[in-house]
């Protein structure tokens, strides 16, 4: 897809999205009735994301000739997502401790909601297992990412050391991928019409405007806290370290991935966004395939800044709300398994909220707590799916200067690999 078609469908996405909120304040809550755009543009996203992810992970790594260099790749991305998941924790650590948005918060009517209980007994051990799967084909069947992944990196290292019997599932593979690249530039030109039914139909459903005033009248303080950190983990942190340590400028690399970013914002979904970061990523950013493909399938599932941050916050909040003070070890605590339970949030909508069972167990906090956030839980999965997103791509910019710096792994694809 040419640039000047790419700038096309991004002013078509913007456009949708104003169309959306005027349609909103004209029809409120019957623009329910748009939802089906809405969700044939997120089916036809989610149908290309498994294969998107077996072949991209697949052809990145069998790019790199050599399955010893996976490991050089993937020692520095992994610290890079451990590194800015830990600042993002801290960060809204910081900020819910000063703030303390959770304090006269009422708990009378808290309780445990039907589907955080049925969550009620995942351990570590759960998460742990969810990078395997008994059967590959179920895994693909049921997109779980974690195991697919997994597969994908182990099945492309042995694909590199079979030589000329390994070439032909090589070349299927990278035709596959070049296949699922074009099906996608195909999808980004729906994109408009189906982020105009998501945002229109999501906020009609959460009633008018008098009931988010209410809403904001009871946790406007914790919806500030919130999106203040990843409005400063995503237009400060990752920035610097996108300048620093990607070598790029973060302002042109944050328009390039625009598309990306608004869709997240519309979708709440890392998954579902995943062909369109691709696209960005390496047709309007110019990332390199061996990049893109390692890092961002694995940070969609894995690295969760915006999802970290969020239930570092809430927890505290929650703490703040029922008047429970945490001692310094439980505070440290909820930095550590806020960390990790990221890690196994699946890249979903409202993933985060079940991931939060972990972290308010880990410490002794009342699960009832978690109705009290419900109910912005939406509205804020948007923001934070989008600081998933634009991390990953940062990541991805990150890997590639790594793979530009390094003459062993920065070896010339062939012409016609360069082209796409």
């Amino acid at each position: 897809m040419s640039r000047e078609q790419s700038n096309k469908i991004l002013i078509g996405i913007i456009v949708g999205i104003l169309l959306a909120a005027l349609s909103l304040v004209v029809f409120g809550e019957h623009m329910t009735v748009v939802k089906v755009l809405g969700q044939f543009f997120l089916l036809a996203l989610r149908m290309i994301v498994v294969p998107l992810v077996l072949a991209s992970v697949i052809v990145g790594i069998t790019r790199m000739g050599d399955v010893r260099k996976i490991g050089k790749i993937g020692v520095r991305t992994l610290l890079y997502y451990a590194l800015t998941t830990a600042l993002s924790v801290g960060l809204g650590i910081i900020l819910v401790t000063f703030i303390q948005p959770g304090i006269g918060v009422s708990t009378l009517e808290a309780f445990i909601p039907e589907n955080i209980e049925a969550k009620g007994d995942i351990s570590w051990q759960d998460v742990v297992l969810s990078f395997l799967s008994s059967n590959i084909f179920k895994a693909l069947a049921n997109s779980e990412m974690l195991p697919i992944i997994l597969f994908s990196i182990i099945f492309a290292g042995i694909l590199t050391t079979m030589g000329e019997k390994g070439k032909p599932l090589i070349e299927f593979f990278e035709s596959m991928n070049e296949a699922i690249m074009r099906l996608v530039h195909l999808v980004m030109y729906i994109a408009p019409i189906g982020i105009f039914g998501l945002v229109a139909s999501r906020f009609a459903e959460a009633g008018g405007p008098s009931e988010w005033l209410d809403v904001l009248g009871v946790l406007g303080k914790y919806m500030g806290t919130v999106l203040l950190g990843l409005a400063i983990h995503g237009f400060i942190t990752l920035p610097i370290i996108c300048m620093i340590f990607g070598r790029r400028n973060p302002v042109t690399h944050f328009i390039n991935m625009v598309p990306a970013l608004l869709t997240a914002w519309s979708t709440a979904s890392s998954a579902a966004t995943l062909p369109l970061t691709f696209d960005c990523a390496e047709n309007r950013s110019n990332l390199k395939p061996r990049a893109t493909g390692f890092v961002l399938p694995l940070g969609a599932t894995v690295n969760m800044d915006g999802t970290a941050l969020y239930e570092s916050v809430a927890a505290i909040f929650i703490a703040q709300a029922y008047g429970i003070e945490l001692e310094l070890t439980q505070v440290i605590l909820i930095f550590i398994t806020a960390t990790l339970a990221s890690i196994g949030a699946a890249a979903i909508p409202e993933a985060g909220l079940f991931m939060m069972v972990i972290v308010l167990q880990a410490v002794g906090l009342p699960l009832e707590g978690i109705s009290l956030i419900i109910v912005v839980d939406w509205f804020l999965d948007r923001f934070r799916t989008a600081i998933n997103v634009w991390g990953d791509s940062v990541g991805a910019a990150v890997i590639d200067k790594v793979i530009t710096d390094d003459p062993e792994l920065d070896i010339p694809l062939p012409d016609s690999q360069n082209s796409g």
